[in-house]
């Protein structure tokens, strides 16, 4: 079976921004212009298609990335709506890293807020080409110059505008076409009039030195990625809009500049010209370079061209429990064609997988297809062992595509269920999100038997206990957030683990001396061996180096983690009968734990760095009582009437916050958190909570 649309012709991008900037009511206005939708969705009445799951219709705000395809101008869009909110930061991760190009959206009036800077980084780390939309232009306050003046300041971007609005706030009617040279203008003005047509008029006399004059920053800033243009430009040739076009898509693609385009997708204005920026300036799968990859069985590095005749390779981005058909894998194909039933190979896991299903999926519905091919974003049924950032592909010609990297949870709570009919079904529930969810972790505490959850943030863990309850039916008790400590040590120490054991029979015989060094913020762990002359053999030094991972597990101090340690094996004996990876690894373990009680351990905290809006008349009261919580306030800004606060606060002391700074500011105020970094707690904090732990 052909494919439907050439390569050359698809475009796979997602729609990426900070929460309430309009990402979802964007997509819904493109699913309506494409004629994928014949009706308008709503976040705001529950009615938006790509908000399908129960929670995001009842709290207005998407929870997880929704993806759909629709047609424009005979392309083929392939789209994923990811959520704004930073505790399902994950969701925008998987779909960045498996997407050609993005969408960035800017509230008019917040400019670039502190998701974006987040979800920009993200994009900038896979190399990710963006087109900038600067949505709510009939905002009171609008300003499409200082959001681009923002885009350069915070997120080092160079910004090209290829638009610019006619009127602002309430007067918004339309966008001048710089490159084009002609103006759009929507009649209409209610949000229930979808305006499904527009006029194509020439620009307004009052905006035409205005225009000129960004027509011809735009070349100016372009031109000096294109030798020819910059010459033709220079000797005061005319340069045409297909021209412009041509040179702005090259940079558009290396990312080095990002078009800025504007409108107001709530009163359907913007929205098709914004469509066809994307077929002008976002690639196809063909403009991308070859996937590179590892041979699992050379050990090699290999190349996969994004070509429907190159062996089959794609990543499994996504993985949810859906109840109609079980297990959904999401997958991009990066090369390559597969047919329904075919089998496949997952090199990360050894394991072959049937396809026996594959569906294209517009939200949480499904249509069934025979054959996917190169740059398809498909959900398939039947594979079982594949998580989330394994790669499948041809069994005969194995490729390991670089996996995801997924950030560490920061907050936990206890749960229990409620009845004994609950208990079976807690641990099998539990288990299907955590195959959903690589942020979200279960564990038993050993020592008081409870099962702790662990996410990204309050709402992620609320969400969570929220699904047990409605999809899996289960009910349950939740204690109060915990939060995701750290230990570490001081000093750099040597100490000695010995583990003899004899009870008649082959005895247990481990010993070892370990040098443990404190090190640098974010270093994780690092296990060396120096250990010379035989006095440990080999085969035993695997077993030291779990001993101390295991140990590590649960600190000294309050029998937290332990993190940015470097261990070294420097010496130790063994004995040539009673030696053994067990004796070994026990003496690893205490090697660590007695050095780790040495080296002066103190406990580290996480640190979220905040971003408060609130109005001037509140800043007082609020800085007040981020002082409480231990805050420290690192810069205030104004914003027409408003008052930006950015500070950072540790975690543990933000529990509650969202409802004191509704009642400092009347419900005016608003706020965002996300994690920074870990940093040491003082040592009256320290002592508070060893002393709860106790």
């Amino acid at each position: 079976m052909p494919r439907k649309y050439p390569l050359n012709k698809v475009r796979n991008i997602g729609i990426m921004a900070h929460i309430d900037a309009g990402k979802t009511t964007t997509t819904e206005r493109i699913l309506y212009y494409t004629g994928k939708t014949y009706k308008v969705g709503e976040v705001n009445d529950g009615s938006a298609e790509m908000d399908w799951m129960i929670q995001e219709r009842e709290r207005g705000i998407t929870i997880t990335s929704a993806a759909t395809q629709c047609e424009w101008e005979g392309y083929c869009f392939n789209i994923i709506d990811t959520p704004g909110h930073v505790d399902f930061t994950i969701e925008v991760e998987r779909s960045i890293r498996v997407l050609d190009g993005a969408i960035a959206l800017f509230c008019a009036v917040g400019g670039v807020e502190p998701q974006s800077e987040t979800v920009w980084r993200q994009a900038d780390r896979y190399h990710v080409p963006r087109i900038a939309f600067v949505n709510k232009m009939d905002r009171i306050g609008a300003d499409l110059f200082g959001a681009a003046k923002m885009m350069v300041e915070r997120l080092h971007a160079r910004p090209v505008l290829v638009q610019i609005p006619i009127g602002i706030e309430e007067k918004f009617t339309g966008v001048v076409d710089l490159v084009e040279r002609c103006a759009y203008i929507w009649s209409g003005e209610d949000q229930g009039d979808y305006g499904a047509t527009f006029d194509k008029v020439p620009i307004p006399r009052t905006l035409l030195s205005t225009a000129a004059k960004y027509r011809e920053k735009l070349i100016e800033t372009i031109a000096e990625y294109d030798d020819l243009f910059m010459e033709k430009y220079v000797s005061g040739v005319e340069v045409t809009a297909q021209e412009i076009k041509a040179v702005l898509r090259k940079a558009t693609l290396k990312a080095l500049v990002t078009p800025v385009l504007c409108g107001s997708a709530f009163r359907n204005k913007g929205v098709q010209p914004l469509l066809d920026a994307v077929i002008d300036y976002l690639p196809a799968p063909s403009d991308l370079p070859p996937i590179v990859g590892q041979n699992t069985e050379t050990g090699e590095s290999v190349t996969r061209a994004p070509d429907d005749g190159a062996t089959f390779s794609a990543l499994a981005f996504k993985v949810i429990s859906d109840p109609h058909v079980g297990k959904l894998t999401y997958i991009r194909v990066y090369s390559g064609h597969c047919e329904e039933g075919a089998f496949m190979y997952n090199p990360g896991r050894d394991r072959n997988e049937r396809l026996n299903r594959l569906l294209l999926m517009h939200a949480n519905q499904r249509t069934q297809v025979e054959e996917i091919f190169t740059g398809d974003i498909v959900a398939v049924v039947g594979i079982k062992e594949t998580k989330t950032g394994d790669t499948i592909c041809d069994p005969d010609h194995p490729i390991l595509i670089e996996p995801m990297i997924f950030p560490e949870p920061v907050i936990s709570i206890a749960i229990e269920p409620r009845t004994k009919a609950d208990e079976d079904k807690l641990s099998t529930s539990l288990s299907r999100l955590v195959d959903e969810d690589p942020t979200f972790r279960v564990m038993m505490d050993q020592e008081t038997g409870q099962t702790i959850i662990s996410g990204m943030g309050e709402l992620h863990l609320d969400i969570i206990v929220d699904r047990l309850r409605r999809e899996f039916n289960v009910e349950a008790n939740v204690g109060k957030p915990q939060v995701a400590y750290r230990e570490t040590i001081e000093e750099k120490v040597e100490a000695e683990g010995r583990f003899v054991k004899q009870s008649g029979g082959h005895g247990q015989y481990g010993h070892v001396w370990l040098r443990i060094e404190p090190m640098e913020p974010g270093f994780g762990f690092e296990f060396a061996n120096q250990a010379k002359g035989g006095v440990i053999p080999n085969e035993y030094i695997p077993a030291v180096e779990k001993g101390v991972i295991e140990a590590m597990l649960t600190g000294v101090l309050a029998g937290y983690p332990m993190v940015d340690l470097c261990v070294t094996l420097f010496n130790g004996s063994f004995h040539p009968v009673d030696s053994s990876d067990l004796a070994f690894k026990i003496a690893g373990s205490m090697a660590l734990r007695e050095g780790a009680r040495k080296g002066r351990p103190y406990l580290l905290e996480p640190i979220m760095s905040l971003e408060v809006v609130i109005p001037s008349a509140n800043l007082g009261d609020v800085i007040g009582n981020l002082q409480q919580r231990r805050a420290k306030i690192e810069e205030i800004k104004i914003r027409n009437d408003l008052q930006i606060l950015q500070a950072d606060v540790p975690l543990s002391e933000m529990f509650g916050y969202a409802t004191d700074l509704r009642s400092i500011t009347q419900g005016r105020g608003t706020h965002t958190m996300q994690f920074s970094h870990y940093a040491r707690v003082s040592n009256e904090v320290q002592e508070h909570i060893c002393g709860k732990i106790i």
